[in-house]
């Protein structure tokens, strides 16, 4: 099986930035389906952004849109979500997940995702 590492989490100031990356623990990402997602108390994990390695197919969810990026490095090692412009609101545990077997319409679909990292925290100070 895949083992997710996911770092790069912490604590910053309204407006400010973080990266935060999804390694595999063994060989590359090349042809995955890569996302981050998180999930509030109370609340279901929701799908932030993802991306196809395949083709370079990304999703945004509406309330990141222009200000996270996600992008592979070029050996396909890693997949990094930059974080701009955070928002207390962004404040959560965020996921990374991955699968071989994810269509471009499931991308942002959590039960399509067979491989899940350990989360790592977000927080926004306002």
């Amino acid at each position: 099986d895949v083992q997710l590492q996911a770092s790069g989490g912490g604590l910053v100031q309204d407006g400010g930035s973080l990266t935060l990356s999804c390694a595999a623990s063994e060989g590359t990402f090349d042809d995955y389906a890569i996302g981050w997602f998180r999930e509030a108390p109370g609340k279901v994990r929701e799908a932030v952004s993802c991306i196809s390695t395949a083709d370079g197919t990304t999703y945004y969810a509406d309330s990141v849109k222009g200000r996270f990026t996600i992008a592979t490095d070029d050996a396909k090692n890693a997949v990094h979500l930059q974080m701009n412009s955070l928002k207390p609101e962004d404040t959560v545990v965020y996921y990374c997940a991955a699968s071989r077997t994810v269509i471009l319409s499931n991308l942002r679909n959590v039960a399509a995702y067979a491989y899940w990292g350990q989360g790592t925290q977000v927080t926004v100070s306002s």
